[in-house]
């Protein structure tokens, strides 16, 4: 910046300072005055930070200040000012503009503001400032906590961030053009630290007892000091090299030189001996050019085999959004001597500072003390001293504090977090994703330490890393993070370096559980399934209007108008007020609405009221008399107040209004449970996890460049490759054209002597495909696709004949009739989508949007597709008025108390708008600074009580009275509100509650004809008995509880609409993927996708509840004959009428009832009965009823009884015995159970 620019108030404010004349500095009278001018102009300086600039520019940090300081120590207030006014120059550029500027001028002055800073960083590296700051820290450290003032607290805090901001100061890459083992400005800061001695008075603030509020500005300082530094370069600092280290080094240097020759001897072999000034035109055979003739090639044929067609075209430029993400990781190698003071500094603060200082920062996060982001400088010291403790001698108690269970569970939730911001800011997405790489090598550094304990000589040592072991393969979040990490890894916000610490973390992580595995006969492991059951609380309705309730009210408000002699106060005339000219709505509605009011006022014996809107609607709308004429007698108003009160008005508006309301008290509340159970396993079936395409594409992205990568980055691919391609025979995943292609550039490299490992396992891959490919002539179809298992099993095995895509839907003449004629009906309707007005009209439920607007393309009823695209929600209302915002912070500052301010505010907003809208105008507004403060409050838990449903509340339920105690959502569950539905899902929901206002009761309760149900049952029970020979037993579990829960809510609420099956776990997701579970699912009558903005299958709402338990009760074969003759009969038989289904309803859960009891009276033998297991006592009256009527409800409680046989462990079944002893009256075996025998329910409140 040019000093002639300089402010002049600014320029003579600094020229009061002093003047330096040699190394000498006269301070002016007014010195302090000066300084104290200077911290109010930076407060009020502009965005520009023209103030800041104009200072740097003048160098007045390095001219004025540092002396200052230097040669006037001793008076204490200008110190004290000098050291403020340095910290605010000194504090980083982002800090100053909150984010890197993308305008080009905001920029400049952003980068202008950092080369001021660098050269600031320069002049602080002198021993003698450094000196000064340490003689001042080591006098006021020196007094006791009494003698201390706050002035002098707040000093050491200045100093502290003074020195974090001068170590923050970026290197600059143009001036520094270092090369390794030389002094740069931060190796030259450094060495002013370790001269003055301020290390000392770091490694003080980070053990003494009483200097624990300094912890946190202690660890940033240290983070700041080892930057860009190696702690394997460290601990071998100063050391003599082993044999070993010479021998790998030398090999490394061979391996170079042998590649560098071969290079050399293959250019050699693509010139000829005879050098030829002309090198001719070939013309390549087989090979078109642009026309029709072969290419003709001008160059020499050694360059042949580099031709490409797309030689001489321009680079297609890759838009920024799809840019792979940089690495911004720079290691390089100090100096000598600053690594040696360095690698002391290291060795010291593990003895004496380590485990305390990690303590307290540890403290602080969790208890929120800290800044945000802090956590990331705990997780670096974390990383970076464990392995400097492992390159050193490895001395497991100098770590101990960050070696347990609990820095494992602290680091995997931290990278669970990351990774959800990621999602939620995608304009941050790279900042999270330096975050969660920090997480990850503390995570990976944390099992390379588990690793060295495992070779450790002392039994002890090994013994603690067998039990942390053993804790960590048993969670479940810790053995899936690695899968989890790498299905989800996107490659333009995540960088290369991430990816390889990935594979490497991932590959020793899977060497630790495979040794783990082998030296036991069976690893029994913890497994979680998350059970999630909605309850929608009804919204009470109010009585119905009958015509003797309606007439009771006319007398009563003709009686107050006749006393009143049709006289109106003035307050009533003036407050009626039938039209709103700032709203959005129509006059013909607002007339409408007019009426409504009327009426309701009239239903609501307000007669006053009523007469007063009258009048005054019809000062609004004169024109037709609909409501009266001007000289209209007050007798012939009564009549119109009449005819309004019994008239059946149209009710548009409040309709709607009650739909949205309805939608809000129908909160779905998710009693979300963790049912925790043990499981034997398996290390082979772990691996089949990773046989996804979503994990072998970065492991074939990592292994691009393998000449970058290391020898054990390359030793980790391959391994990963040759456990899916060998020991799980799914070679064919790698059949990919990009995978060959790279195979293809490693056997024809010149070095690939030095990749013995990826050129063996290539060509074995080649030779299996070429081999597979003399069976299959589509494999080279293949080659152009990924592939999942499926897609693998069949072209290996061969593809089956019924995976064709579904056929086209036909239309009998009888249906197309039918639509012709809906569509005439309805065409001058004025509904906004006529599609979905006649989808629930039409004969066929199972007519789907798209098979409809195909054939009325096809009929000539519409000319094209695009007249029938369904109108987005939430466009038609874009822009927010003044009063409408207004009205928007009124409801905010009303509700914003409550435990629910979004929804209160929807409720009451006047113009209807979609709850994103909503969110962004209020963080546009300022009234919320996150979106996390609108999420709807939960209350905690009450400790002790499950979450799942005990016998008592079965047995409740069964019997049909209702339960006392409610179900209380999770405080985890505010989770589930940070996904904000899209404009598309807000249009699915849109739909599907247009069709369930739509569908007539008839429709509702009519199913298709089961008239080859026994059949179809017998089909569906080959079809379960073979899914569960293939392992998809607890699939089928998830299905069946899904169409009972959907059963039960339709049983209770009458409420018909479409319920996605959402896979919540990896077994199910899988599972929907499978073929044969998707043809299950066709039986059973479960919808697929219907288009592709659906992405779930469709419980579809012509099932019936009868149809949903037939349906539940198909999935579990029987094992009684009896029992599934039943259920065949209950399947065949027809629907009752609706007066027979409650009687059927209470037969049902009585037989449920029985069967219950007499599974528990199986389970528990009276002294009187006979050994025999065999023997069931089964009364008359229950063969009777059971010989009598179908049994879907006791069908279903014997499944889940038997559910709760399968789930036991031997505790569960030493309670039973427990309960067995303790039961000894004989007079209560045909009652409910005295005791409860509860499932271990794990709420996430517990689980930690």
């Amino acid at each position: 910046m040019d000093l002639y620019m300089m402010n002049c108030e600014l320029l003579a404010t600094c020229s009061a300072l002093g003047y330096l004349e040699g190394d000498l500095y006269h301070r002016e009278p007014d010195c302090l005055e000066s300084v104290k001018d200077l911290i109010r102009y930076l407060r009020h300086e502009d965005d520009s930070r023209d103030i800041r600039q104009q200072l740097g520019a003048a160098q007045i940090l390095q001219n004025d200040l540092l002396p200052i300081i230097s040669q006037h120590g001793q008076d204490k207030p200008l110190f004290d000012a000098c050291i403020r006014l340095m910290v605010n120059l000194t504090q980083p550029a982002l800090l100053c503009f909150g984010k890197v500027p993308e305008d080009p001028t905001f920029r400049h002055h952003f980068l202008q503001v950092v080369s001021y800073l660098q050269a600031y960083k320069e002049a602080f590296a002198s021993e003698k400032v450094f000196g000064v700051l340490s003689e001042t820290l080591y006098n006021l450290l020196q007094l006791d906590w009494e003698q201390r003032q706050e002035e002098d607290n707040l000093l050491i805090e200045r100093i502290l961030l003074l020195v974090r901001n001068v170590l923050h100061v970026p290197a600059d890459p143009y001036e520094e053009k270092n090369v390794d083992d030389d002094a740069s400005v931060h190796d030259k800061l450094l060495w002013a630290i370790h001269l003055s001695g301020f290390d000392d008075l770091l490694k003080f603030l980070a053990s003494a007892q009483s200097e624990q509020q300094w912890s946190m500005h202690v660890l940033e300082v240290i983070s700041l000091m080892f930057r860009d530094q190696a702690p394997e370069v460290l601990a071998s600092a100063g050391q003599t090299r082993s044999a070993q280290e010479k021998q790998k080094d030398a090999s490394e240097l061979e391996a170079l030189r042998a590649k560098e020759q071969a290079e050399k001897h293959s250019r050699n072999m693509q010139r000829g001996s005879r050098h030829s000034r002309f090198r001719g035109s070939y013309v390549v055979q087989g090979l078109k050019s642009i026309g029709e003739k072969d290419v003709i090639f001008h160059q020499g044929l050694h360059n042949f085999k580099n031709y490409s067609h797309d030689v001489g075209k321009a680079v297609r430029r890759v838009p920024k959004r799809k840019r792979m993400a940089k690495d911004v990781e720079m290691m390089r190698r100090s100096a000598l001597n600053v690594r040696l003071f360095l690698r002391e500094f290291c060795i010291d603060f593990l003895d004496n500072c380590y485990n305390r200082l990690m303590y307290l920062v540890k403290e602080n996060l969790m208890r929120e003390q800290a800044q945000q982001h802090d956590e990331t400088y705990y997780l670096w010291a974390l990383n970076f001293f464990m392995a400097f403790n492992r390159f050193n001698g490895f001395q497991p108690d100098l770590v101990s504090e960050t070696l347990s269970i609990r820095a494992f569970h602290f680091i995997e939730k931290n990278i669970t977090n990351y990774y959800e911001m990621m999602l939620m800011e995608k304009k941050e997405a790279t900042s999270w994703s330096r975050r969660m790489h920090l997480a990850l090598k503390a995570y990976q550094e944390l099992l390379l330490t588990l690793s060295e304990m495992d070779r450790s000589k002392d039994e002890n040592v090994r013994q603690s890393a067998n039990v942390i072991k053993s804790n960590i393969f048993y969670l479940m979040e810790y053995r899936e993070i690695f899968l989890t990490l790498l299905r989800k890894f996107d490659e333009r916000t995540q960088p290369r370096s991430f990816l390889r610490d990935l594979v490497e973390s991932t590959h020793l992580f899977l060497r630790m559980l495979e040794r783990f595995c082998k030296g036991r006969n069976n690893l029994v492991v913890q497994k979680k399934k998350v059970k999630r059951r909605k309850r929608s609380q009804k919204k009470q309705t109010g009585p119905e209007n009958t015509p003797e309730t309606l007439e009771e009210a006319w007398q009563i408000v003709t009686q107050d108008l006749r006393a009143a002699s049709f006289q109106l106060p003035s307050s009533l005339t003036e407050g009626a007020v039938p039209f709103d000219a700032a709203s959005e709505t129509p006059l013909e509605e607002q007339r409408t609405e007019a009426m409504v009011r009327i009426q309701d006022a009239l239903i609501g014996r307000q007669g006053p009221e009523a007469l007063g809107l009258l009048r005054a609607a019809r000062e609004v709308w004169p024109e037709g008399d609909v409501f009266g004429a001007v000289d209209v007698e007050p007798e012939e108003e009564l009549d119109l107040l009449k005819q309004i009160l019994f008239a059946n008005l149209p009710r548009p508006a409040a309709v709607d209004n009650a739909m949205e309301e309805e939608e809000e008290e129908e909160e779905e509340e998710e009693l979300e449970s963790v049912r925790v159970s043990e499981t034997e396993f398996n290390f082979l079936d772990f691996i089949k996890r990773f046989a996804n395409p979503a994990v072998v594409r970065p492991y074939v992205l990592l292994l691009r460049t393998y000449t970058q990568n290391t020898a054990h980055t390359n030793h980790c691919i391959a391994r990963m490759l040759h456990r899916l391609a060998v020991d799980l025979k799914m070679e064919a995943l790698l059949f990919q054209l990009s995978v060959f292609c790279l195979f293809n550039k490693i056997l024809g490299d010149p070095a690939a002597a030095a990749y013995k490992e990826l050129v063996t396992f290539a060509k074995y891959v080649l030779h299996r495909f070429f081999a597979l490919a003399a069976r299959n002539n589509k494999a080279y179809v293949e080659l152009l696709f990924w592939k999942n298992v499926g897609a693998v099993r069949e072209m290996t095995e061969g593809y089956s004949k019924d995976g064709d895509g579904a056929k086209k839907a036909k239309w009998t003449p009888e249906e197309e009739e039918e639509l012709q004629r809906l569509y005439e009906e309805h065409k001058d309707s004025g509904v906004p989508d006529i599609v979905e007005t006649l989808l629930p009209l039409l004969s066929n439920p199972n007519r789907n949007r798209r098979q409809v607007v195909t054939q009325m393309v096809v009929l000539g009823l519409v000319d094209s597709a695009k007249d029938l695209k369904k109108e987005k929600k939430g466009t038609r209302i874009v822009l927010w008025t003044e009063d409408q915002e207004g009205e928007l912070r009124m409801l905010f500052e009303e509700h914003r108390n409550s435990d629910d301010i979004l929804g209160n505010i929807l409720k009451r907003l006047t113009a209807k708008r979609s709850r994103a809208r909503v969110v962004d105008k209020l963080l546009s507004l300022g009234l919320v600074g996150d979106r996390k403060e609108l999420y709807k409050k939960r209350r905690r838990q009450a400790p002790g009580k499950s979450a799942g449903m005990t016998e008592e509340d079965f047995f409740a339920d069964l019997s049909g009275v209702p339960r006392e105690d409610g179900f209380d959502r999770d405080e985890e569950e505010e989770e589930e509100e940070e996904e904000e539905l899209s404009d598309e899902e807000e249009e699915e929901s849109e739909k599907e509650q247009q069709v369930e206002s739509r569908v007539k009761p008839g429709q509702k309760k009519r199913g298709r004809s089961n008239g080859s149900s026994g059949e179809r049952n017998v089909n569906l029970e080959t079809m379960v008995r073979s899914l569960q020979q293939e392992g998809l037993s607890g699939p089928l579990l998830w299905l069946q509880n899904c169409l009972n829960r959907t059963a039960d809510d339709r049983e209770e609420e009458g409420a018909f609409h479409a319920v996605p099956l959402v896979p919540l776990t990896e077994e199910n997701e899988d599972a929907m993927e499978n073929h044969s579970f998707q043809k299950l699912l066709k039986k059973v009558g479960i919808r697929a996708p219907a288009n592709e903005q659906e992405s779930f299958w469709r419980i579809p709402i012509t099932m019936s509840v009868y149809q949903l338990r037939g349906a539940a009760v198909s999935l579990c074969p029987s094992e009684e004959p009896s029992a599934g003759a039943e259920t065949v009969e209950s399947a065949e038989r027809p629907e009752s009428p609706e007066p027979q289904d409650e009687a059927m309803s209470h037969e049902q859960r009585a037989q449920a009832l029985r069967a219950l009891l007499l599974a528990r009276k199986r389970k528990q033998p009276s002294p009187d009965t006979t050994e025999s297991p065999t023997a069931e006592p089964v009364s008359g009256s229950d063969e009777q009823q059971g010989a009598g009527a179908a049994r879907p409800g006791g069908k279903r409680s014997r499944v889940l009884d038997s559910d709760d046989e399968k789930d036991e462990d031997p505790s569960s079944k030493m309670e039973v015995e427990d309960e067995r002893g303790a039961g000894d009256s004989d007079a209560e075996e045909h009652s409910a159970p005295a005791k409860r025998r509860r499932h271990r329910v794990l709420s996430d409140d517990e689980e930690d």
